[in-house]
């Protein structure tokens, strides 16, 4: 099985974070971008499916700026077979849609049965990109997956929890997949792998080859307006009590005559 995995840097949870001088995004001077939540969760997904499937192999494949490499690098070391940076635009890009057109475009030429992908990026959680590369590659897109399971060479099989329950899918490949959940808790690099990373070579789609083959939707349809971090907090306020009664009735007074919660 050919298993794409679509991967995104995004700040260590915790990076101090703060605003670009003209206030429209994320200043990513000094922050360190990371492979991590539901993509990392993919990237185990795909490792396991590997492993239960001879002759499978893994292409972590990323769209942004050079940090995008970093992150590739890390999914190297803990087992992908080769990697894919398809550079963004010069002046940046936080458009998911760009984002899906320009890896579907890279996917045009990239041997895929699965496209694997986490349910949202960890840091804008659009949740928009696995659905629209597979509209643009013209095949079946699941989301919020869990339990993916292989059910032979062309078909896969999968839960997606719901508010009303469980479903349970069969599916055929190829397929786009947002995985919620891999099989167990994403595994860590060993060093020597770490190590061996950092000389893999990782093939680079620039941005003026991606920028042709998309022609006039090159262009992203949304632009970051404003970036802010939400206001500091104030501390806690400590209640001070002798038995649990006590306590609820000082928080329900607090509640009510400080925070106004309450009527």
């Amino acid at each position: 099985m050919e298993i794409v995995v679509l991967i995104k840097p995004i700040p260590e949870a915790e990076s101090r974070l703060r605003a670009t001088p003209d206030g429209r995004g994320l200043e990513p001077e000094g922050v360190k971008f990371v492979l991590a939540g539901y993509d990392e969760s993919a990237v185990e997904q795909a490792l396991l499916l590997k492993e239960s499937l001879p002759g499978s192999r893994v292409h972590a494949v990323s769209f942004g700026p050079a940090r995008c490499e970093e992150t590739l690098r890390a999914a190297i070391a803990l087992g992908a077979d080769r990697a894919t940076w398809v550079e963004g635009p010069p002046e940046g890009s936080d458009d998911p849609v760009l984002a899906a057109r320009a890896l579907a475009a890279a996917l045009q030429t990239v041997p895929h049965d699965l496209v694997l992908g986490g349910k949202q990026a960890g840091d804008d959680e659009e949740g928009i990109v696995p659905g629209a590369v597979a509209e643009l590659l013209g095949i079946p897109s699941f989301g919020y997956v869990t339990d993916l399971r292989s059910s032979g060479p062309s078909g896969l099989t999968f839960l997606r929890p719901t508010e009303a329950g469980v479903e349970r899918w069969e599916a055929p490949l190829p397929c786009v997949v947002g995985l919620q959940q891999a099989w167990n808790d994403p595994r860590s690099a060993k060093l020597p792998n770490i190590l061996k990373s950092r000389k893999a070579p990782i093939l680079k789609v620039d941005w003026p080859t991606t920028s042709k083959a998309l022609a006039l939707e090159a262009k992203p349809r949304s632009i970051g307006e404003k970036f802010e971090l939400p206001a500091p907090r104030t501390g806690a306020k400590m209640i001070e009590f002798k038995t649990p009664e006590e306590a609820a009735e000082k928080l329900v007074r607090l509640l009510r005559e400080e925070a106004k919660v309450f009527p």
